[in-house]
């Protein structure tokens, strides 16, 4: 077993800095070391592990395999020991240099992070964000595990363990481009389940958004094409007789001449998009101030 005793652990953070970076020049910038000292310390972990842990490749800088599976574990170290601290001392937006795990969609980052991130440069020049895309089960077992701080969702199945806060109701629409025999006359729920559709889920199983409506009716969408990413929809859906269904925001934010936007054949709930954290983290300063930042971009 290892001596931690033995070990500085401020070797945690330039291993961080290395895998995320990649090359030691910046990885030294990054965390505000010299290029020799950064060097020096990559020999250290080298020792430490028995590995190379970086190699160079003709493409650059490449993680060994040990590297790779230490990636995860080192962020989750360093989270923890960043929320210890800020729980004693506060959290400084200005001077911290804390990098944030927030789970995203692309849609949802689309809306949101140029507002967010106009805020946080002028807040916490040197706070840095991870953006990550889960499914419904693996975002709320990626709080669970501390694997993220905060994720931005609507519809989530979660135990108390989990909190949530309302950011904003949506509606779902229908999207079709302008040529489409659909965009004139009257869209009827039977013509609406003739045409063939174009849904985005990560998961077959996630009937979020209107599937779960449609089947208490033993409806079902004729699905030509399921994609795990929004920004796809309107580049498929310019070229093709397909049609989907979105949220209203996200539509009327791409929105142009050769798009039309319809409002669904059949009564459908509003959706509303939440913030999501482990309650443990209900007092962290620092996931508060980026609740309280996230909160006031979609204000």
């Amino acid at each position: 077993m290892t001596n931690l005793r033995g070990i500085d652990l401020n070797l945690l953070v330039v291993l961080d800095a290395l895998l995320r970076e990649r090359h030691v020049t910046r990885a030294a910038r990054t965390i505000g070391l010299s290029q020799p000292a950064m060097s020096s310390a990559l020999g250290r972990l080298r020792h430490i592990f028995d590995d190379e842990l970086l190699v160079r490749t003709a493409s650059g800088m490449q993680p060994t395999p040990r590297a790779e599976k230490l990636i995860e574990p080192v962020r989750q170290a360093i989270g923890h020991i960043e929320r210890v601290l800020e729980s004693d001392h506060g959290f400084d937006a200005m001077r911290s240099t804390r990098r944030f795990n927030v789970r995203l969609s692309d849609l949802l980052a689309y809306l949101m992070l140029p507002r967010l991130m106009e805020q946080v440069a002028s807040a916490a020049p040197s706070v840095s964000i991870d953006i990550r895309h889960f499914s419904p089960l693996q975002t709320i077992d990626a709080l669970e595990k501390d694997e993220i701080d905060i994720a931005v969702s609507m519809g989530l199945e979660h135990t108390g363990t989990i909190n949530q806060q309302l950011l904003f109701k949506d509606r779902m629409v229908c999207v079709l481009r302008g040529s489409h025999p659909l965009a004139g006359g009257k869209l009827t729920l039977k013509r609406f389940l003739a045409a063939r559709h174009l849904k985005v889920s990560m998961a077959p199983t996630d009937k979020r958004f209107v599937d779960d409506v449609l089947s208490r009716s033993n409806a079902m969408r004729d699905v030509a094409l399921n994609v795990p990413h929004w920004l796809l929809l309107p580049h498929v859906l310019r070229s093709t007789d397909y049609v989907s269904v979105m949220p209203g925001a996200f539509a009327s934010a791409f929105q142009d001449n050769s798009l039309v936007i319809r409002e669904l054949p059949f009564a459908s709930k509003p959706i509303e998009w939440c913030l999501y954290w482990h309650r443990r983290h209900q007092t962290n300063p620092a996931n508060r101030w980026l609740r309280d930042q996230i909160v006031k971009a979609n204000g």
